[in-house]
């Protein structure tokens, strides 16, 4: 099999419900890229790619756009089903950009599920988990707003949450023991920083918070920052943003830096590389929230399938972000129901882009 055609498609998703908020940034929408890979056996896969703003990571929508077209000619005539050697040659074209690949990658695993007829999870592991466990973002807001939003999240069947934090740290003092105060017996929150305080800052809301259970997540931007800040919190630490690699999540387990990770599949650079760092973190006994930055029913595919294929006491949850979007970009993404979502036995991801939705392509080789 090789690759024939390599198709990028763009689509700006508005999300409903008002503006996802965070630290100290706001969209009303999110600016996602899809690629279509064809093959000369008529089989096609699809991948995606959202990062979240042009200022959260080291990742943008037009960078991942010009960077797939980058790598384009050099996969051509190439056999999408050997993900490995395809990664090399990405490597080889490309360095570094981890999230230009990440939907190459997922495309291509696509593909070799369906020549073999199989789910994505089954070649990433096998079904661990008939359903994963979702959490729910509170948007950042006024506190009081936010606590609203929780309690109405916890009566559609939501049991985990994520509050957004890392603006005021006097108001998000507030907020978190406001939100704190209306979460059920038995619920779990997570305030998320997403490293919007200074490490000053950071340690003063721990100090002011010590009294209450949640899991504290990324507080500031670097890893040596939020070490400092673990020492000072009661609460266990989950550690996001600056676990960009492999050598990094090593690092923080050898210095007892984290409880958790944040597995985002593009700053891996999909899930070849994602799965690694999922089966390494599983034989140390790191617990994982699985996900991408944000996406449709294709990147949610994506996360469920290696949230399926993951053992249940080692993930703590995932996110579908298609949920918070105003309409669907794919047919087959992963079913939400009771705070769970599950995938289909369908081969490869399982998804079918709206290609009318979709519209022209914005490139093409």
């Amino acid at each position: 099999m090789k690759i024939t055609k390599i198709t990028l498609y763009q689509i700006s998703v508005p999300i409903k419900n008002g503006p996802y908020s965070w630290s100290n940034q706001s969209y009303d929408a999110f600016d996602s890229t899809i690629v279509k890979i064809e093959t000369d056996e008529g089989i096609y896969g699809v991948g995606e790619i959202c990062p979240l703003g042009p200022a959260y990571l080291p990742a943008y929508a037009e960078g991942a756009r010009t960077g797939i077209m980058t790598l384009a000619p050099g996969l051509i005539g190439e056999d999408p089903c050997n993900t490995a050697a395809i990664y090399a040659r990405m490597d080889q074209l490309l360095k570094g950009h981890p999230y230009v690949k990440s939907a190459i990658d997922i495309a291509c695993l696509d593909i070799l599920g369906k020549s073999v007829n199989r789910p994505l999870y089954a070649l990433l592991g096998g079904r661990l988990q008939d359903k994963v466990r979702l959490f729910k973002v509170v948007s950042r807001d006024e506190p009081e707003v936010m606590a609203e939003k929780l309690i109405g999240y916890q009566e559609q069947g939501f049991t985990q949450f994520q509050m957004k934090v890392g603006a005021d740290p006097d108001v998000d003092i507030v907020r978190i023991r406001k939100v704190s105060s209306e979460l059920k017996v038995g619920n779990k929150l997570g305030a998320d920083a997403n490293c919007g305080w200074r490490q000053h800052d950071a340690v003063r809301v721990v100090s002011a918070v010590s009294d209450l259970s949640f899991y504290l997540e990324q507080p500031c931007t670097t890893y040596e920052e939020c070490r400092v800040v673990r020492d000072h919190a009661a609460q266990p630490m989950i550690l996001d943003e600056c676990m960009e690699s492999l050598q990094v999540i090593l690092r923080g387990h050898q210095d007892r830096a984290m409880d958790g990770i944040n597995l985002k599949i593009n700053r891996m650079g999909g899930l070849s590389k994602s799965r690694l760092i999922r089966d390494v973190c599983a034989s140390l006994g790191i617990m994982m929230t699985i996900e991408d930055t944000w996406g449709g029913e294709i990147a949610d595919a994506a996360t469920a399938h290696l949230a399926h294929s993951t053992p249940r006491e080692l993930h703590f949850q995932s996110s579908a972000f298609h949920e918070y979007q105003s309409f669907p970009i794919a047919e087959g993404g992963p079913v939400i129901k009771d705070g769970y979502m599950a995938m289909s036995d369908a081969p490869g991801l399982g998804v079918e882009p709206d290609w009318d939705r979709l519209g022209a392509p914005v490139a093409s080789l």
